[in-house]
């Protein structure tokens, strides 16, 4: 991106379409069922039920656990790689069958008013400048029935400005992964190029993700209809400080 409002159809932009490949489980595998179930209980325990959408669900295993947990839930995800990737998650078809929508975050293919609830997890919001991402709130407001419930997992600007690694090296089972992060537009976008080595070829890609204040997020959702319901610093319910980890939101549908 050339700026936090370049079109996110420009195809400097897409780097979200290079980063969710189907090397993205072996480059991340601590991202698993066990990380999500703490995180899915959390959810639980503070207001999603009903119709659900997990939004960005990756290879789905928020998605899964919900479903297990009886919520009835559907995944959408613009990655065809990670949407098929869900069909190796232990009882996939009981609970993923049919439930999993390839599409993009900004153009939501479900009427208005479809869902009680909805969740976009670990830091999947921010990727397409701010006319898009204001899209993609648009979007969770529209599908949202009155007084339903959205919540979002966001990174917490403070606390990636104070611990931003420059440069990591890290390898794994037959793989070498690079990264070198920087922020731009004076600390409003992180950015990180990765290198990946494995199988014998080298894959480069960008990603480079909007880091919203609290105050600018909440004029963003106002603006959409979304009331700030509460915020706090993690999945463990710590109060969101500058060194919270997260800045995980709920917003009401007015």
């Amino acid at each position: 991106m050339t700026s936090s409002n370049s079109a996110a159809g420009a195809s400097e932009a897409r780097w979200y379409e290079d980063a969710f490949r189907a090397d993205y489980r072996r480059v991340y595998p601590h991202r698993d069922l066990d990380a999500a179930r703490p995180e899915v209980r959390w959810l639980l325990e503070h207001g999603v039920a009903g119709r659900t959408l997990d939004l960005c669900c990756g290879f789905g295993r928020h998605t899964l656990l919900l479903a297990a947990s009886g919520v009835n839930v559907f995944g959408l995800d613009l990655s065809r790689d990670l949407l098929l990737q869900s069909r190796g998650l232990p009882e996939a078809e009981r609970f993923l069958g049919g439930r999993l929508v390839r599409s993009d975050a900004r153009e939501v293919p479900f009427a208005s008013g479809a869902f009680r609830s909805v969740v976009n997890l670990f830091s999947s919001f921010g990727y397409f400048g701010e006319l898009g991402d204001a899209r993609v709130l648009r979007e969770i407001a529209r599908v949202l029935e009155p007084g339903g419930l959205a919540v979002l997992d966001l990174m917490n600007p403070a606390f990636v400005r104070a611990g931003l690694r420059a440069e990591s090296v890290r390898e794994g089972d037959e793989f070498l992964l690079r990264e070198s992060r920087a922020l731009l537009d004076g600390g409003r976008r992180v950015v990180k190029d990765v290198e990946l080595r494995a199988d014998g070829e080298v894959r480069r890609w960008r990603e480079d993700v909007r880091l919203y204040e609290l105050a600018e997020f909440r004029t963003l959702a106002r603006d959409v209809r979304l009331d700030l319901l509460d915020v706090c610093g993690g999945f463990d319910s710590s109060p969101h400080t500058d060194s919270s980890p997260r800045m995980l939101v709920r917003l009401r549908r007015a």
